[in-house]
């Protein structure tokens, strides 16, 4: 059992858990991910590590309260267990000096770019960083990214905080801005992520994304997060889960990404009326 040392609400579906787990925390690496369960029959749950503190023996995850999984983990308090805590999983961020880098974090993808860009900039990078969110509610870590990298942009698609629209803009303004930039990451939903590609193709800057939401298994042994990768079959847990964003096949991964939302819908469903019930 894993013990949640400290859980902290981060907005309305939004929640941070430090999880007692010193032996992942002892190896894990900015990029990787750990697979959870709330329950011994619960739903395997891939999360990129949020931050890890090798001294005090705990990584810490960041949860968005989508699904019957998140809510039903999201009920959790300090002081509580998790059946299963496994990790790290996935091949670490490749860091390095590469010069003026921008990161960019939609909605909960703030949450696992934060140590990809403290590590960048340990590395000697001057590190641009993107955050935004649909709503001022979803947005989260403001201060932490301020402090892990070199310039800040903030804003929401609503304009409720910061600059209003979508993470792409402010991207773009600075690919155009004449600075020279030799790589780029972008972590959050899928069709962020997509779109980030296609705004820094045309540019020829690097560009990584990582496909961890597409996860079940997270060993390579399920094949249900193979996606198609410059055109060959790639496992996304094994492989990854940070891949080159110019060579990803977005149609397929975001229809593949659709497979069971009606069989999510009804696990939502029922978790609700169990709830309600009791």
């Amino acid at each position: 059992m894993y013990l949640i040392t400290h859980k902290e609400v981060l907005g309305p579906v939004t929640k941070l858990f430090v999880v007692e787990a010193p032996e992942i925390a002892r190896k894990a690496q900015a990029g990787q991910f750990i697979i959870l369960r709330v329950s011994e029959r619960g739903e395997r749950i891939p999360l990129t590590i949020a931050d890890y503190d090798r001294a005090a023996g705990t990584i810490t995850i960041v949860v968005q309260e989508l699904g019957k999984s998140t809510q039903e983990l999201g009920t959790l308090e300090t002081g509580d267990a998790l059946a299963s805590f496994t990790g790290p999983l996935g091949r670490p961020t490749e860091v390095k000096n590469y010069g003026n880098v921008i990161v960019v974090g939609g909605g909960l993808g703030i949450a696992p770019i934060y140590p990809i860009c403290r590590v960048l900039r340990e590395a000697g990078n001057h590190v641009t960083g993107i955050i935004g969110a649909r709503t001022r509610d979803l947005l989260f870590w403001e201060d932490a990214m301020r402090s892990v990298t070199d310039e800040l942009i903030v804003g929401t698609d609503d304009g409720s905080y910061g600059r209003q629209g979508v993470v792409t803009t402010p991207l773009k303004e600075l690919l155009d801005s004449g600075t020279q930039y030799d790589a780029v990451w972008a972590i959050g939903p899928a069709i962020m992520m997509k779109f980030c590609a296609l705004t820094t193709q045309p540019y020829g800057v690097r560009t990584i994304v990582s496909l961890n939401s597409i996860m079940v298994d997270g060993t390579g042994m399920c094949g249900a997060c193979r996606v198609v990768v410059g055109g060959r079959t790639r496992f996304a847990c094994v492989d990854g889960p940070e891949f080159d964003g110019h060579e990803v096949d977005w149609d397929l991964l975001l229809s593949r990404l659709r497979i069971y939302a009606d069989l999510e819908q009804v696990a939502l469903e029922a978790y609700n009326s169990a709830r309600a019930a009791s």
